[in-house]
């Protein structure tokens, strides 16, 4: 038996969806879905299944913004054939994601029994959320919004990448929502802050989708389960991307703030009641 049906997977892919690239944490949302279907959190096919299924999400990031992306990936081999081609921004971009990344494929490796035991509990989601929308309210709120997304550099790009082992040690405190609110503090506009947060994450989230795929098939994860969650993703995150960038271009955050402490404060209730296991 599959640690987790199809039914469940297409759940779990939906959420997946549409709460990876939200600054409202996937992690949280995902463990407290499968918490509510009685899905134990800490199963090591559970925690591979949700690694997978990130890869869905993923690949829609690559096919939204595919112009992007060729122009970039060509401008770093130019570079790498060209002296002249290196002092193009896209091609120190790209050496900028790569070095960014570094960083959580480094904490992931080394605090991976923490992050898979102890630091996996529903507690710890709860109040990451919480906290989360503090210093996302704080960054917005003091972020002046203005340079775009040419204006990036070498330590915008360490500095918002690094920030990412924040979503990786405290689920909850969502990786998107980490990223965006250190790009702000650093004064990118809010439309550069998202994209700058996509363009680090593909290389972070595939790799641990990667990484997690032998195990989740070798627990109990089942094929039919990853395909069919990895495929929901897919659709529903291109559907989120295309409205993330939209709205931030005309919103603030407060309204990712407010759902994100009212979501932290019903956690707590329900694991504080019983109706939810930690």
């Amino acid at each position: 038996m599959s640690a987790i049906s199809v039914g469940q997977a297409v759940v779990l892919g939906a959420v997946e969806g549409v709460t990876e690239f939200l600054p409202v944490s996937s992690t949280g949302h995902l463990k407290i879905t499968e918490g509510l279907m009685s899905i134990p959190v800490d199963d090591d096919a559970v925690v591979g299944f949700s690694a997978v299924i990130q890869v869905g999400a993923i690949a829609a990031v690559l096919v939204y913004f595919r112009k992007d992306i060729v122009r970039i990936v060509s401008a770093w081999f130019r570079g790498l054939k060209s002296r002249e081609e290196r002092h193009h921004h896209d091609y120190k971009f790209a050496w900028w994601v790569i070095y960014a990344t570094i960083p959580i494929v480094v904490v992931g490796l080394a605090a991976k029994p923490l992050i898979e035991g102890p630091l996996a509990s529903l507690w710890v989601v709860a109040g990451s959320l919480i906290v989360g929308s503090g210093v996302m309210w704080a960054a917005d709120q003091m972020g002046r919004h203005k340079r775009g997304e040419d204006d990036t550099s070498f330590k915008d790009a360490m500095l918002v990448g690094s920030s990412q082992i924040l979503a990786l040690l405290f689920p909850g405190f969502s990786r998107s929502g980490a990223t965006m609110s250190t790009a702000l503090m650093l004064d990118l506009d809010r439309v550069a802050a998202t994209r700058l947060s996509f363009f680090l994450g593909i290389p972070a989230l595939t790799g641990a989708g990667i990484y997690e795929l032998k195990d989740a098939l070798g627990t109990g994860a089942g094929a039919a389960p990853l395909v069919v969650g990895t495929a929901v993703s897919f659709v529903v995150a291109y559907a989120s991307i295309a409205w993330l960038l939209k709205f931030v271009a005309k919103h603030s955050f407060n309204a990712f703030v407010i759902y994100r402490i009212v979501v932290g404060l019903a956690l707590f209730a329900l694991l504080a009641t019983g109706v939810l296991d930690s």
